[in-house]
């Protein structure tokens, strides 16, 4: 099928099965096209929680397929591609991060929502880059924290909030390689642009940004300034939404330190979320395969921070 008789296939099928499409800001522009909703973790996880539908299509990656199983687990939840996984949620193994929480016994376990649903399991709220200083803003403020697994977006939060966190050593491997270097470039040619840059960046090219906030915080402020020009340091996949609803508004990706697309490219992509494509959408739906499965007693556990975290934001 060509790629307009894919899109009416899709749309289809969703109607016989009663499917929602959703699908993250980091997604390929077709596939944000065709969904039913877009968003970052946190919409995707309140979408979620609010929808009548019988099957949901995850186009993320597997942690967002496993959040949304875990908080809806009377429906059938499928991703494009069982292999779209996350560099993130890899660096924080349960079983090392189960030992790691156990040192510590009197802290309260925060975790990044880009993690397992195991290490959910082991956390007592759940947060996102859009929520995450507000929750934390509302703990105590001698309370002993641990925050897991991005390192970056804890310093970060560390340094807004005046706490002392105690973070483990994970990263995303898209957010880790942007190139300070080239912000200080780019903003000595563009002289009149904003710096846009995602939390989960290195501190280096956080003091360089302008605007420090999560994929919605960001798009929110281009739209709100759109005669504005902009720098934008998170992955590609928001430029799409970003140039759709600011279509005269200049925005210039800042690319990597080490380009995996060669010398030259200018793009920064999450390999993971790149492995959906509208054929997988298709093919998932019509066969209603990839479907995630979370272990009922890890769900059990793990759905406590997450509507914690849902009651909180």
């Amino acid at each position: 099928m060509n790629s307009s008789e894919l899109v009416e296939a899709i749309s289809q099928l969703r109607k016989e099965k009663n499917a929602v499409i959703m699908a993250h800001y980091y997604q390929t522009g077709d596939i944000q096209d065709i969904a039913d909703f877009i968003g970052d973790s946190l919409a995707l996880a309140q979408q979620a929680s609010k929808t009548d539908a019988d099957i949901i299509v995850l186009c993320g990656v597997h942690f967002m397929g496993e959040t949304a199983k875990i908080i809806c687990p009377d429906k059938k939840v499928l991703v494009p591609d069982i292999n779209a996984g996350c560099s993130l949620a890899d660096s924080c193994p349960a079983d090392e991060f189960e030992k790691f929480v156990k040192a510590h016994p009197d802290h309260t376990v925060i975790s990044y929502v880009n993690t397992s649903a195991a290490v959910k399991a082991l956390t007592d709220i759940v947060v996102t880059s859009t929520n995450a200083k507000k929750i934390v803003d509302q703990l105590p403020i001698d309370e002993k924290i641990i925050f897991g697994p991005d390192r970056n977006l804890g310093g970060y939060i560390n340094s807004v909030t005046g706490r002392n966190m105690l973070l483990w050593d994970g990263a995303c491997h898209v957010h880790e390689q942007f190139s300070a270097e080239a912000i200080i470039e780019l903003k000595n040619t563009h002289k009149d642009a904003v710096v846009l840059a995602h939390p989960e960046c290195k501190s280096v090219v956080l003091k360089l940004a302008d605007v420090v906030g999560s994929t919605q915080a960001l798009l929110n402020y281009a739209v709100k300034n759109p005669d504005k020009k902009y720098i934008v340091a998170t992955e590609s996949g928001i430029l799409h939404e970003m140039r759709k609803r600011c279509p005269d508004t200049e925005f210039i990706p800042v690319p990597p330190e080490v380009s995996e697309g060669g010398v030259g490219c200018m793009c920064n992509e999450c390999k993971y979320m790149r492995l959906n494509t509208m054929q997988k959408i298709y093919d998932c739906l019509l066969n209603e395969t990839n479907e995630i499965n979370v272990d009922p007693e890890v769900a059990a556990k793990a759905i406590i921070p997450i509507k914690r975290m849902l009651q909180m934001s």
